[in-house]
């Protein structure tokens, strides 16, 4: 593994690791977001805690993050070499989000830090996955549903881009994804997972 490799992953990874919505929270508004609500770092948990000015930022973000990780090839002129792909060195970056060194090897699901990676791999790509994300969010009312059956159906999507590694990325993040999701499954087996102010539901009850 040469030098430039090793550079450009533990950049992604620390890049990955800034805890966006634990240092907004503290900073800004004085609150620990892990002491409330899900006590998740991520942008679903900021937005509930802490509002949608917030929550918008964070998203931003997480997202940045992964854009910027997955652009290190590029700016290290880099890219074309087969282990310099922005799709692989952006998974640093997810590994710092869920796994930050600067909060104790916690952090967040890295839903939003994935679709950052995407955008910079490719921006077609990354519409078609908010558009199944937002209509599956749309009707379900609930982020951790969008995230982990958004992810399948984006797998399932990839193929049509006859790309192999995306596909092959495809498959990690949405394994990856879901086992973060893994305390999610309970939630909404018991009926208590909770749910976006919005959406198909929630506006034909509140006409009715």
């Amino acid at each position: 593994m040469d030098l430039k490799l090793v550079l450009m992953l533990l950049c992604a990874y620390l890049l990955g690791s800034i805890p966006s919505g634990l240092w907004l929270g503290k900073w800004l508004y004085h609150k620990d977001i892990r002491q409330l609500g899900s006590g998740n770092i991520g942008t679903t948990n900021t937005f509930r805690v802490l509002g949608k000015k917030a929550g918008l930022i964070v998203l931003f973000m997480d997202m940045f993050k992964g854009t910027l990780a997955a652009a290190l090839p590029y700016l290290f002129g880099s890219f074309g070499h087969p282990f310099y792909n922005p799709l692989l060195i952006g998974l640093a970056a997810v590994v710092g989000h869920s796994f930050s060194i600067f909060d104790h090897f916690h952090g967040g699901k890295a839903v939003a830090t994935s679709a950052g990676i995407v955008l910079a791999y490719n921006p077609l790509f990354f519409l078609v996955c908010w558009l199944v994300f937002g209509c599956i969010v749309y009707f379900t009312r609930m982020v951790s549903v969008a995230s982990m059956l958004g992810m399948v159906i984006i797998f399932g999507l990839s193929f049509f881009w006859h790309d192999l590694l995306l596909s092959g990325v495809a498959f990690f993040l949405m394994c990856f994804i879901i086992y973060m999701h893994r305390d999610n499954f309970k939630r909404i087996k018991a009926g208590t997972e909770n749910k976006v102010p919005f959406g198909y539901h929630y506006h034909r009850n509140r006409s009715k």
